[in-house]
């Protein structure tokens, strides 16, 4: 409201959850029969999601829209986000006066074993980092936690020398171990939980859902 006295929202931090958010309960929803009982609430619809993720994409449209993008996907847990941003940003390119090409490459980053972060990173998969020399690279993450392991990610990147790195994450946490790294986008900020679904998993579970 024009005019009001409260502080201005950071918008920079996403969709804030506060740390007393108590979610929906989960009878409001439906879910697959085989995950009952294992689920406490839902934290975030799938609609909430879907819109959100159609802002970011509007967002990195304005910022880097002018050139043409390699995406690098971070399997497994960013495939479904970095699906429908993808698929929001070749709409917005369609839809405007200038085509943007848009490679989508999938890498795995081996840190995550159980609900602990693991050692060192190890990057897997994906086409010789050296061809995104020169290139304009948007690093589509699922979550980011103390922010360790993609540090470790834009590290090994940089080394390549692109032209510019741009980091998509759909949901940070707020943990007292975050190391400070915050994304260029960023979706949603959350409690220090553990969450799953969207394609977030815990060993391979709650992949099929689609709210976390």
């Amino acid at each position: 409201m024009a005019g009001s006295s409260e502080e201005a929202p950071d918008y920079g931090r996403g969709v804030v959850i506060r740390d007393d958010w108590p979610g929906y309960d989960l009878n409001l929803f439906t879910y697959p029969q085989h995950y009952y009982g294992e689920l406490e609430y839902v934290l975030i619809p799938h609609g909430i999601i879907v819109d959100r993720t159609e802002r970011l994409a509007k967002d990195i449209m304005k910022d880097i829209g002018n050139c043409d993008i390699v995406v690098l996907c971070v399997l497994k847990g960013g495939y479904k986000f970095c699906a429908d941003l993808v698929e929001h940003l070749k709409n917005i390119s369609r839809n405007s006066d200038r085509f943007v090409s848009m490679k989508v490459d999938f890498i795995r980053l081996k840190s995550y074993r159980n609900d602990q972060s693991m050692g060192e990173m190890q990057i897997i998969g994906g086409d010789d980092l050296s061809t995104l020399a020169g290139k304009n690279v948007l690093i589509v993450e699922d979550v980011v936690g103390t922010g360790k392991t993609m540090r470790a990610l834009l590290s090994s990147i940089e080394k390549y020398e692109p032209n510019m790195i741009k980091v998509a994450s759909l949901l940070v946490k707020r943990t007292p171990r975050s190391d400070g790294f915050r994304p260029n986008y960023v979706g949603f900020e959350i409690p220090n939980l553990f969450v799953v679904g969207y394609a977030l998993d815990y060993n391979e579970y709650f992949r099929d859902l689609n709210r976390r």
